[in-house]
C-alpha cells in the first residue's frame, strides 16, 4: 500500500498514571491497572504532501482499563486551534493511523481505542526545556500537565534518568522525569509525581525516523 508523504519532527511530552519508568515501556500490566495521562507535541518541521504543518501542536488525553494491547482505551484528541482546516484534516489522517505502516505508533494505539471523544481545538501552551528535565502543556481551563526532574527523595538532587529502547515504536531513547497533571470535561485525570518523558522525535508513513534521515522540505 502506498502512504502520503508525511512527516512530524520535535519535542514530545507525555505523563502517565504509572510509576516512574513506567511498566508498559516493558511490556509489563500498568503500575495501578488503568493507565491514563496526556501527552503532546510540537511539530517544529513537518508536512503532509505539500501542505506544511510546521508550528502547530498536537496532543492528548486518554484511558485504557488494562494493559494498552488489550484494548478498551479512551481518548480525545488535541490540535492547535490555529491549524486550518486543510492543515486539521491532515493530522487527522496521520493521528488516526490511515498513512502510516501497522507496526508504528499511531497505527498502533488507534487499534485500541474503542471510545473516542470529539477533538479540542484550542490556544495551547506547550514548553519543552530538555537542559533542565521540564516541560509544561496546557489547554486553558480543561488540562494541565507539568513536568519536573525526579528527585533524590533524601538529598533533594536531581536523579538523572534515561529509557533507550532501540526497537520502541513511540521513542527509542527519552528523559525519564516526574508528572503532575489533571484534567476536567470529557475525561477527568489527576496524578502527581508518576511517570513522564521527553523526547525528540520524527515520524513518519514507516514510522520513527532516525535523526540522520529526516531529510527536510522547504517551506
Amino acid at each position: 500500500m502506498a502512504y502520503a508523504d508525511w512527516m512530524i519532527k520535535g519535542p514530545k511530552i507525555a505523563s502517565c498514571s504509572c510509576d516512574y519508568g513506567c511498566p508498559c515501556e516493558f511490556n509489563a500490566p500498568p503500575t495501578n491497572d488503568v493507565c491514563e495521562g496526556l501527552e503532546a507535541q510540537r511539530i517544529d518541521e513537518g508536512w503532509f504532501g505539500e501542505l506544511r504543518l510546521d508550528g502547530l501542536i498536537i496532543g492528548a488525553r486518554y484511558r485504557w482499563p488494562g494493559p494498552l494491547h488489550e484494548g478498551g482505551g479512551i481518548v480525545q484528541g488535541i490540535i492547535s486551534e490555529q491549524a486550518s482546516e486543510a492543515q486539521r484534516e491532515a493530522l487527522f489522517q496521520i493521528l488516526e493511523g490511515k498513512e502510516q505502516e501497522p507496526t508504528t505508533v499511531f497505527n498502533i494505539v488507534g487499534s485500541t481505542i474503542e471510545k473516542e471523544f470529539d477533538p479540542i481545538f484550542a490556544d495551547l501552551e506547550f514548553e519543552c526545556d530538555f537542559a533542565t528535565t521540564t516541560a509544561f502543556f496546557q489547554v486553558p481551563g480543561v488540562m494541565e500537565m507539568r513536568i519536573e526532574p525526579i528527585r533524590n527523595p533524601v538529598t533533594g538532587v536531581v536523579y538523572p534518568a534515561q529509557i533507550s529502547l532501540p526497537t520502541g515504536f513511540e521513542f527509542r531513547t527519552a528523559d525519564m522525569a516526574s508528572g503532575t497533571f489533571e484534567a476536567s470535561g470529557d475525561l477527568e485525570l489527576k496524578s502527581s509525581g508518576v511517570y513522564a518523558f521527553l523526547t525528540d522525535v520524527a515520524y513518519g508513513p514507516n514510522g520513527i525516523i532516525e535523526e540522520k534521515t529526516y531529510g527536510g522540505k522547504a517551506a
